[in-house]
């Protein structure tokens, strides 16, 4: 996951409307970077720190502090507790998380005014807030799928309730970002995102939950992983994607041994279109027995059809630039499934057509 800021102001008018809001708000680019990290933060959570930003955050609300603070070992094992603690009280959230939440927003949107705080949240929360908030409602997809079998019932019902009303801990971290935390209402709430991750606030106790041990995205922020969980916690909570798609873990252990049979055999469409990306589109067609379809100056255009699926169209091209020992690399390149021609396809992957493809030199 990435965030883009404008450290200086060179020139850039939107650099510098970013940083003074930034700076009459009480936060720094220091501050959204370590934030970005403790979002995507896989280790042990520190639980003493954690505890005491828990008993903070209940003072803070005008509220006793919990009895007690209970850990689990992932979301999952979190809800399960919340539903069988029979002593635990009534929710306190809107006090310890939303009350504060607003009071801040509140205040930096009157002081900063509606473009101040627009820059302010583009420069600091915003970049983070879609990938954190893809990999929330993945983590919710998770624990709803594993505990109601993703179903519509009563029960399912009740757990989406208990995850609706976690707060997110590290990923809290696009609000935390936007917000000064080293004094405030949000203090208590901000140290426990440093050190933990989603928890529940009730009256008598407090359940908090362990960070995961293992986070991999791509490029994209999506999560992504082909020999293994690509988030994981440490009871063995665990989600399985192949950049960003959900997939079953036994789906993944299957990938280094594919054939093209397997791959054709495979009636999920989707989880065909995995086997493709792994095994390789160009390895693919030359196994395959792809069809010829057409050739010109600028490739070969190759066709296999799927069932139940869009066939796979490809165009092989030649680099007109040799390698350093003198050979030339081939590449393929896909292409929608009505191309006709391999100008036609070449010319797409720049955004034209076959018409308006007229290139000087070809490379």
């Amino acid at each position: 996951m990435t965030i883009t800021t404008t450290e200086g102001t060179g020139g850039d008018p939107a650099g510098a409307v970013a940083g003074a809001g930034t700076e009459a708000a009480g936060t720094s680019f220091e501050d959204v970077r370590a934030w970005r990290a403790r979002a995507a933060a896989a280790v042990p959570a520190d639980r003493a720190a954690a505890e005491a930003g828990v008993r903070r955050a209940y003072r803070q609300a005008g509220l006793p502090e919990p009895e007690r603070v209970v850990w689990a070992a992932s979301p999952r094992e979190a809800v399960t507790l919340v539903r069988t603690t029979a002593d635990k009280g009534a929710s306190v959230r809107e006090a310890v998380r939303s009350a504060p939440w607003a009071q801040e927003r509140r205040r930096l949107h009157t002081r900063l005014g509606p473009a101040g705080w627009a820059a302010h949240w583009a420069a600091t929360g915003g970049p983070l807030w879609e990938p954190t908030q893809a990999l929330v409602d993945r983590i919710r997809a998770g624990v709803l799928e594993e505990l109601a079998g993703g179903g519509t019932g009563s029960e399912a019902a009740e757990i989406r309730l208990v995850l609706l009303d976690a707060v997110l801990g590290q990923h809290d971290a696009p609000w935390l970002a936007a917000f000064p935390t080293d004094r405030g209402p949000l203090e208590g709430l901000a140290a426990v995102g440093r050190s933990a991750g989603w928890w529940w606030p009730y009256a008598r106790v407090a359940v908090v939950c362990e960070r995961p041990v293992a986070l991999h995205r791509d490029e994209a922020g999506r999560l992504d992983r082909g020999d293994g969980p690509a988030l994981a916690y440490p009871d063995g909570f665990a989600l399985y994607a192949w950049r960003g798609m959900p997939v079953p873990a036994a789906f993944l252990a299957e990938l280094p041994g594919l054939t093209p049979d397997r791959i054709r055999s495979e009636e999920n469409a989707e989880l065909r279109r995995v086997m493709l990306e792994h095994y390789g589109y160009d390895r693919y067609l030359a196994d395959s027995g792809a069809r010829h379809v057409h050739r010109d100056e600028t490739g070969t255009l190759w066709r296999i059809d799927l069932p139940s699926d869009e066939p796979v169209v490809m165009v092989e091209v030649l680099n007109s630039t040799p390698e350093p020992d003198g050979t030339r690399r081939t590449y393929w390149l896909r292409v929608p499934p009505s191309t006709r021609t391999a100008r036609e396809g070449v010319a797409w992957t720049f955004g034209l057509t076959a018409q308006g493809y007229a290139p000087e030199r070809e490379t």
